[in-house]
């Protein structure tokens, strides 16, 4: 793998990690976070396509990276909702470790890649160690009641257990189209993600009390929503085969999960104690040496 590959694999990173760190900022219920961030990619994916004249996909191609988009939003949805249970430093590792399970295990056993028995067992260690660091991540030393500002762990860890379903669909069906052009691919994708943004919030505006249309953090959150389209396109960049491939790509990307869980800490002030911020930097130590070794694979 050149040092070029490897770049172009931590570009996601900065988007993604610095992603849900901003939603946290700017605020806002689910609905209007995910309104922003959709509406944003939308928006990039758009300029995009004007800027390179890139020619709109049909037929199955379209439905897939539409289906990809889609998949996402419904996805991002439970993690927002995860975010008001636990904040964004507790959930970003739990979403890491499910997301890597997954995606891992979809490439390898469903596409094939980690041919080599020896890359296997490599790729698979170092999921392992990914793993640990994430649990490592999530160590909490004083656990405080929910009434009193605490984290429901329970409940979090289910919405984006859940949540890995509609993200496994954001990264496999892309997979399923050969030859895909990540530039084609981005608006449909966007597309999707918009359209199952929009529907949830005429769902949520049809109970009377949320008016996502009218509520400034929708529209803050489109800033979060251009941070997520450059990750987005140099993901779906990355995970060509003749790049990274799907699965050394997606755990290159995954090391967002280091901004965003220190983002968490310094940037939207989660509550950490000494040990916790000792036990959060040696799992994000683990998470990049992982990283370093898939990148050999």
């Amino acid at each position: 793998m050149s040092a070029m590959n490897i770049v172009i694999g931590l570009l996601p990173m900065i988007g993604w990690g610095f992603f849900p760190v901003l939603t946290g900022k700017f605020g806002g219920k689910p609905v209007n976070q995910i309104l922003g961030a959709t509406y944003g990619t939308l928006i990039a994916a758009i300029i995009v396509a004007i800027v390179r004249q890139t020619p709109m996909l049909g037929g199955k191609e379209f439905l897939y990276t539409f289906l990809s988009g889609a998949c996402w939003s419904l996805g991002q949805i439970l993690v927002f909702y995860a975010f008001s249970e636990m904040g964004v430093s507790r959930t970003m590792p739990i979403s890491t470790g499910f997301q890597l399970i997954g995606a891992s295990l979809w490439s390898v056993l469903v596409l094939g890649e980690w041919a080599k028995t020896s890359s296997k067992v490599i790729g698979f260690f170092a999921i392992a160690l990914i793993i640990f660091g994430v649990y490592l991540t999530t160590y909490t030393e004083n656990k405080i009641p929910k009434e009193e500002g605490g984290a429901n762990a329970v409940k979090g860890v289910l919405l984006v257990l859940c949540a890995e379903v509609g993200y496994l669909g954001y990264s496999a069906f892309p997979q399923a189209i050969q030859n895909l052009d990540g530039f084609e691919a981005f608006l449909p994708q966007a597309l999707g993600m918009a359209v199952v943004a929009t529907i949830f919030a005429l769902v949520t505006k049809s109970n009377r009390v949320s008016k996502p249309f009218k509520t400034k953090s929708s529209y803050t959150n489109l800033i979060s929503g251009f941070f997520f389209a450059f990750a987005a396109l140099t993901y779906l960049i990355s995970a060509r085969p003749e790049i990274n491939g799907l699965a050394t790509g997606f755990i290159l990307s995954q090391m967002n999960v280091i901004i965003a869980t220190l983002g968490g800490v310094y940037i939207l002030h989660e509550r950490k104690t000494k040990k916790e911020m000792s036990s959060i930097l040696a799992g994000l130590a683990l998470v990049v040496i992982a990283g370093i070794i898939t990148s050999f694979l």
